[in-house]
């Protein structure tokens, strides 16, 4: 009952913003459309279109990579990553859970949400992190054992307006 309410909560506040904003949904979930989610699985097959009998354009091969929601087809979705690659993935593959890509490397890790703050660590180019709460300029990561908080702007996976609590 707890985890009903709490997803029900999740997808009205979800729709919630995309109305406010005047977002497109998606036609399945009528959740908002671009949106962001992670690799669930080690390895999904990214397909031209949203069926098994389309062909097989390649393999997103990194569990928790950050990818963004473009489409939804029945229990298809159409994804692209940071470069723009993507295609036609099953749901399943996928999760709500977010993660993102640090854009640059060496990126500042902060023990609070302040340039001045003391550093806990530094994250190279490529680190896929958890994402956690974000604020207008800066979000907290957790990435490698790590913990603390990165701006925004060198992160990929997050909107720029997007605020988390």
């Amino acid at each position: 009952m707890i985890r009903k309410t709490l997803y029900g909560g999740l997808v009205a506040a979800l729709l919630a913003g995309a109305v406010q904003a005047g977002q497109e949904r998606g036609q399945v979930t009528n959740l908002p459309l671009p949106r962001f989610v992670s690799m669930k699985a080690v390895e999904g097959n990214v397909r031209r279109g949203p069926s098994l009998s389309h062909r097989i354009d390649w393999v997103f091969k990194h569990r928790d990579m950050p990818l963004e929601i473009t489409a939804e087809h029945g229990h298809w979705r159409r994804v692209r990553d940071r470069d723009g690659a993507g295609g036609w993935v099953h749901y399943s593959l996928l999760s709500g859970a977010r993660t993102v890509l640090i854009e640059q490397d060496m990126v500042p890790l902060r023990l609070r949400a302040d340039p001045h703050s003391p550093e806990t660590a530094r994250l190279a180019l490529g680190v896929v992190a958890r994402l956690g709460e974000c604020t207008e300029s800066w979000c907290r990561l957790t990435a490698g054992g790590y913990k603390g908080w990165a701006r925004k702007a060198s992160l990929w996976g997050v909107r720029p307006d997007e605020i988390r609590d």
